[in-house]
């Protein structure tokens, strides 16, 4: 392949332009996996809708960073190949990674040269609606897809989260990728913020351990998920994050996150299990709001009270804070879904949050604290 060697400080990538066919073959569609039924998948997928078929058979894994293709999106790209005439169909640069180090000949001192291929198939970092579209106006119109060079940015050599972190970089915009995927990925970006990143775990462990009491039922898709979620992961780790936040300093003193996030995942499972003993048959009923978001966001907050209080020993814990929790019992009437709104008035969901957590805090008798500044 004719490329371009392009230096920027330490990084090293290239530039180069492939024919449409030949660029489809060496390419890998993939998207990211949400598992237990969280995946979006059309339940009824028309055999003529050849894109819907084509998005359903794309290989998912939970180590992938892209997003799911918008069907949409593709069948927009393809009308847009099909109309543009004197304007390039394919304009910017697709960007593509490959973890194996490319064999890179020069033939002159202007940077151009040979670049050997890979033995195995590029991952799109940025581009995947562009090529699915292509694949499909190659499949109705070969000819003129044939003509169609597609400028490419190739980084090779790097792992898998270097790809990642481009990808976050490039789609980290509020208009592009939702909050919930980036919190996702987290773990994999390295100028996240250390506390950003031991909140993003903390949330990790909750969705998926055994004995979480959240396991499953919180909403990875950022609002589309197939099955019934209590919380979106943005909210549930805007309020871990705003208690880690104010004991970064303790955790850093305490070991980090390897013997930190396992405490702290500690403390909040055994909160919820003696949350979910106190509040009975209101726990998960649709009548009540007890684990919708703002109780669930409330009781986070007393939850970091109660640790600062009585966080240690964990064992005996859970029945220690449900003695502690035992007034809830008596609120359960006050967190019916008819009415909850009037009896907690509030000009908006934060302040309705704060209200929640004082009078839950309130009524254990514990002392409510508010976020570090």
């Amino acid at each position: 392949m004719l490329a371009t060697q392009i230096r920027q400080k330490d990084g090293i990538f290239y530039f180069g332009s492939v024919r449409a066919p030949e660029l489809l073959a060496k390419v890998r569609f993939i998207s990211r996996f949400y598992g237990e039924g969280e995946e979006i998948i059309p339940s009824r997928v028309s055999h003529e809708d050849e894109i819907a078929q084509f998005i359903a058979k794309i290989e998912r894994t939970d180590r992938a960073f892209q997003r799911t293709l918008s069907r949409a999106k593709v069948r927009q790209l393809k009308n847009f190949y099909e109309t543009a005439i004197t304007q390039p169909p394919i304009p910017g640069t697709v960007l593509l990674f490959t973890p194996e180090k490319l064999r890179f000949q020069a033939t002159g001192t202007d940077g151009v040269g040979q670049l050997a291929e890979p033995q195995s198939k590029f991952l799109i970092i940025d581009g995947q609606h562009r090529l699915a579209a292509l694949r499909f106006y190659l499949d109705e119109r070969p000819d003129d897809a044939k003509t169609i060079n597609v400028p490419c940015v190739i980084f090779d050599g790097r792992s898998e989260d270097f790809a990642t972190e481009m990808f976050v970089i490039i789609n980290s915009t509020p208009t592009r990728i939702n909050k919930s995927h980036l919190i996702d990925l987290y773990e994999r970006v390295s100028w996240a913020e250390p506390h950003r990143k031991f909140a993003s775990r903390l949330v990790g462990s909750l969705y998926s351990e055994g004995d979480s009491p959240l396991r499953y039922r919180i909403n990875r898709l950022g609002g589309r998920s197939a099955q019934d979620k209590w919380i979106l992961q943005a909210e549930l780790f805007n309020e871990l994050h705003r208690w880690v936040n104010r004991d970064w300093r303790k955790i850093q003193l305490a070991g980090g996150s390897r013997t930190q996030v396992p405490n702290y995942y500690g403390m909040v499972r055994d909160f919820f299990k003696a949350a979910e003993r106190v509040w009975g048959e209101a726990w998960g009923h649709s009548n009540y709001m007890v684990t919708k978001p703002v109780t669930l966001k409330a009781m986070l907050r007393v939850c970091a009270d109660l640790a600062r209080e009585d966080g240690e020993p964990a064992e005996g814990r859970v029945k220690r804070w449900e003695e502690r929790l035992a007034p809830w019992r008596d609120q359960v009437k006050a967190f019916k879904s008819e009415g909850f709104y009037e009896r907690f008035t509030a000009k908006g969901e934060v302040e309705r949050v704060g209200r929640v957590h004082r009078e839950l805090a309130h009524a254990a008798g514990i002392e409510a604290r508010g976020a570090k500044s």
